[in-house]
């Protein structure tokens, strides 16, 4: 509770606004200038073809590599291959925290408010960890093993506070996790008028114990959750587009046919719903 009490006071500070609303804004820039090369790029490095997010898959190799390398050193005794081991071990996680850190800052550009602050301090102490990591790895190629040790131990123990905030943001502040709505009735359910939805327009109506977002559009009705997956906009506000609607918080696209993502920062699909008119009534239920 203390700890969870002092990341709290350190990340409410609104000081760190002044560092993190323009360095997000300058990475959103920095894609959006480079076009639909740009917008592909973003696309990769949030995930969405991997159907989560990827800057998870890039922590654990410098975690995981350090770990081994302080490992060997305290196995080693003075074994001259075991040191070898583990300066190789330094530099594989050098080069798996470069991974890291792109993918991170995407995902973080996108995101606001108290996570932003918290993704910011959590982005420093990487870099505090990665400086020191790399400071030891080019004293010990140069066999200064002492001070070598000294700097990884330390950067070490920085990581892992970095990974504490990292568990912080995925597993009480949600980001990286799916905000939509998934749950709907198990029988078809009268939600709306038909009348209610013209063509080309979308509205949002209450099914159950859910939100969902109904569109027609070229004749056809679709259903999806209300709720954006990637922090839970109402897409309800967002822009209609031929086949898909637009996330009004941060951008995210998505199929109306079948909520796939047609564009991230979300990198999980938006669920939708059976979808029938009847007796002038649109009526929706879970699918099966």
């Amino acid at each position: 509770m203390e700890t969870t009490n002092a990341l709290a006071r350190v990340i409410d500070q609104p000081a760190l606004d002044r560092i993190a609303n323009p360095l997000s804004g300058a990475i959103r820039r920095a894609y959006e200038s480079a076009g639909p090369v740009g917008a592909e790029a973003k696309n990769a490095l949030h995930g969405v073809w991997l159907g989560h997010p990827l800057h998870p898959v890039f922590t654990d190799v410098p975690v995981g590599a350090w770990t081994t390398a302080l490992a060997l050193d305290c196995a080693g005794n003075g074994d001259p291959g075991m040191r070898r081991a583990a300066t190789f071990a330094l530099g594989v996680g050098l080069l798996g925290a470069l991974g890291a850190a792109v993918t991170g800052l995407t995902d973080w550009s996108e995101i606001d408010g108290q996570s932003r602050r918290a993704g910011l301090v959590h982005g420093l102490l990487n870099i505090a960890a990665t400086s020191l990591i790399a400071t030891a790895y080019l004293q010990r190629r140069s066999d200064s093993d002492a001070s070598g040790r000294a700097c990884a131990w330390t950067g070490y123990g920085i990581a892992v506070a970095s990974a504490y905030l990292g568990g912080d943001l995925v597993y009480r502040q949600r980001i990286g996790v799916t905000h939509a709505d998934q749950s709907a009735p198990d029988t078809f359910t009268a939600v709306a008028d038909s009348a209610a939805l013209a063509e080309n327009t979308m509205m949002k109506v209450r099914a159950g114990d859910a939100d969902v977002l109904l569109v027609r559009q070229h004749g056809q009705i679709c259903a999806l959750a209300h709720s954006c997956a990637h922090l839970g906009g109402p897409l309800s506000e967002g822009t209609l587009k031929d086949g898909s609607v637009v996330c009004p918080w941060h951008g995210s696209e998505f199929a109306l046919e079948d909520g796939r993502v047609l564009n991230g920062p979300s990198t999980h699909d938006q669920p939708r719903f059976e979808v029938r008119e009847r007796g002038g009534k649109i009526e929706i239920k879970a699918i099966e």
